[in-house]
């Protein structure tokens, strides 16, 4: 599947100066691409964290496009156990994807942050952006096969 996102493109051009080192050279790779990862000490510029610091705050947040759009969101400790099972595997050159492959609508998110914070989200609706994908699930059936995951 070719890229839908700048993103991605950079994300596979990675992986595939990855894959020319492990011809040329045989060093053994490894890459594993995780789906929005949330939880405890995350990234404070993603989804959950600033929408649940804006809506505690009362600010006003910004729904890109109509809120249909779905990520795969994935919880910290469920990747700490898929990359510390990965350390196990034997490998020359191979790609798995770790998530939580149950994508959630945009607006699902914010109205259980809003429950969980106890307040109603102010919403400003913007355009949405191209690069934006609609959706990101990962298929988690090589990472099924190979890490029990």
């Amino acid at each position: 599947m070719e890229p839908k996102s700048p993103y991605a493109a950079l994300k596979r051009s990675n992986e595939l100066l990855l894959h020319t080192y492990h011809h040329l050279y045989g060093i053994p790779v490894l890459c594993l691409r995780y789906f929005t990862v949330y939880g405890p000490r995350q990234r404070p510029e993603m989804a959950i964290a600033w929408f649940t610091r804006a809506i505690s705050k009362g600010d006003t947040i910004q729904l890109y496009g109509d809120g249909s759009s779905q990520r795969d969101y994935s919880y910290i400790d469920d990747i700490v156990e898929g990359s510390l099972a990965a350390q196990e595997l034997d490998f020359d050159y191979e790609i798995l994807n770790l998530g939580g492959s149950k994508p959630t609508r945009l607006m699902d998110l914010i109205r259980i942050i809003e429950r969980v914070v106890g307040k109603e989200a102010k919403i400003e609706k913007v355009l949405a952006r191209k690069e934006e994908l609609t959706v990101t699930c990962a298929d988690m059936s090589q990472a099924s096969k190979r890490l029990g995951y």
